[in-house]
């Protein structure tokens, strides 16, 4: 058992210059404060008959949500060993995120059996010496989270955390009733600083709204004291054309030009980070050359409210060409390239975008067609200029918001980092004498571990006894002139000087 009560920093023992744990507190592995080893669940397959196994998704900030699960193909005598009950924490084992791999929840209710996965890890202590909460807090801490990430594995693409380095986590350990006074003093602060970021959020989505409403006013042309604009088919003021497909013999070779792909095109934004090439053949760059104020449209995606999402293409590559999941709509004289980008993007227009997007076969795509025969909302160009600027001023104002709210977050943040590493170093609450001393309350961990441990060895060796007896007991064999058995009857004895009634019989 590895015991630290002396220097060190928390999570890295023995470190020189690093603060000193509480009177009382161990510094201890994970391991050392388990009543039984960690253990991984089983790998599962879907079947709609089969029992109830946890999905990933069910680790929340706030605890394990019984309700997210699947069926699997186990019968319930298969999961019994991989059923969670309270008190129970589960980690995740694997992410394509390394800020959640290792991500821990605590079970604090369980309404129907249900068992956990191999996606995830069981940790089990006992609430007697460990208060699960302050293990849930401490897990979310700084000091863990750095221990996990330093340990994640990553294999094509996918972080991984193991057992033995979860058991290896180092922990800083205080008495049982300070655990619990750390906890309480946590959830309090910790639930107001919950308000002030759902709070934040709100006035976040607050913003988003406010934009949804700026675009429709362009669309509608009530941003600003103009004309109401005019419906017009998309081919009479705009010019509408495919993209190139990718094909095996487009590998960019001689003749490589950029190639820019739906990721890149956001709704009113371009992500540039990542522009790939392709090759061209002929004067084909002649034909599909993108002109600064084009409109590159997403011609289908998995989720409606993403099909027809546009952005201005800002000129900023030279002979950058589109893949032909995207559509070209470039503005004619009528339009300006800014007061097309903010119509198109509106609740109005995508609406519109969903309509003509949707078809009986249940595939969501648009086409050039159907671009060409979408109907958009003109306004005449003076008018255009003027819900621009207004528009402009308005988006202006909302990131300025935007960054406050942002900056508000980050603080939040930081004052929960803060706030869980005052805890975890013994200065959130008053240490009390009469508490007893975590070294203590270790010995008595490991004595009832032990114990439990001797328990199951004899019980096993006890079954493994009794069934080498019965396979070694002797069967003899009935005589041949034996009597055959008794039926078997369901008769139950009557007490002494009763007489059972029988069943009369009548003939005509």
């Amino acid at each position: 058992m590895s015991v630290d009560s002396g220097e060190g920093a928390l999570g890295a023992p023995g470190s020189p210059g690093a603060a000193r744990l509480p009177e009382g507190w161990a510094r201890v592995k994970l391991a050392d404060i388990l009543i039984s080893p960690t253990a991984n669940g089983r790998s599962v397959r879907s079947d709609d008959d089969g029992f109830p196994v946890l999905r990933l998704t069910a680790l929340k900030d706030d605890g394990v949500d019984c309700n997210e699960y699947k069926l699997g193909d186990w019968t319930a005598e298969e999961a019994a060993p991989y059923l969670i009950r309270p008190g129970d924490f589960l980690v995740s084992r694997a992410s394509g995120s390394l800020r959640l791999v290792g991500r821990g929840a605590l079970v604090t209710s369980v309404m129907e059996p249900v068992a956990y996965p191999d996606t995830m890890i069981r940790i089990r202590t006992s609430p007697e010496h460990i208060e699960p909460r302050f293990l849930a807090h401490l897990w979310a801490s700084p000091t863990v989270r750095r221990q996990i990430e330093r340990s994640a594995r990553t294999g094509t693409g996918i972080n991984k955390v193991s057992q033995s380095a979860v058991q290896e986590v180092d922990l800083p350990l205080p008495p049982t009733a300070e655990q619990r006074r750390i906890a309480d003093a946590l959830e309090e602060r910790l639930a107001r600083l919950d308000k002030v970021e759902a709070h934040l959020r709100a006035t976040l989505a607050h913003f988003d709204a406010l934009w949804q409403a700026v675009l429709d006013g362009a669309a509608t042309g009530a941003l600003g004291d103009v004309q109401a604009p005019a419906e017009r088919l998309v081919q009479e003021v705009a010019d509408v054309r495919g993209g190139i497909q990718k094909q095996s013999r487009r590998q960019p070779d001689e003749n490589a030009y950029p190639f820019l792909r739906v990721a890149n095109v956001g709704r009113g934004t371009l992500d540039l980070e990542d522009v790939h090439e392709i090759e061209l053949f002929g004067n084909e760059i002649d034909r599909y050359r993108l002109e600064e104020g084009d409109l590159l449209v997403v011609e289908g995606n998995g989720s409606p409210d993403q099909i027809g999402r546009a952005a201005t293409w800002d000129g900023s590559i030279e002979d950058c060409v589109h893949q032909n999941h995207l559509i070209r709509v470039r503005p004619g004289p009528e339009l300006l390239p800014a007061y097309l980008n903010l119509v198109w993007n509106s609740p109005t227009v995508a609406q519109r975008l969903r309509r003509a997007a949707s078809s009986t076969s249940g595939l969501h795509t648009l086409s050039t067609r159907k671009l060409k025969e979408l109907v958009i909302p003109v306004a005449a160009l003076p008018d255009q200029d003027s819900l621009v600027e207004a528009a402009n001023r308005a988006y202006a104002r909302i990131v300025a918001g935007r960054h406050r709210a942002n900056d508000g977050l980050a603080h939040t943040t930081a004052l929960r980092h803060a706030l869980l590493a005052e805890a975890f170093a013994g200065r959130l609450v008053n240490q009390d004498s009469d508490d007893e001393p975590a070294e203590d309350l270790l010995k008595r961990i490991r004595a009832e571990r032990e114990a439990a441990e001797a328990e199951r060895k004899a019980a096993r060796r006890a079954a493994a006894q009794a069934k080498r007896k019965n396979q070694a007991k002797p069967k003899v064999p009935a005589p041949a002139d034996a009597p055959p058995p008794p039926a078997p009857t369901t008769d139950t004895p009557l007490p002494e000087g009763e007489q059972t009634t029988l069943p009369l019989e009548f003939t005509a």
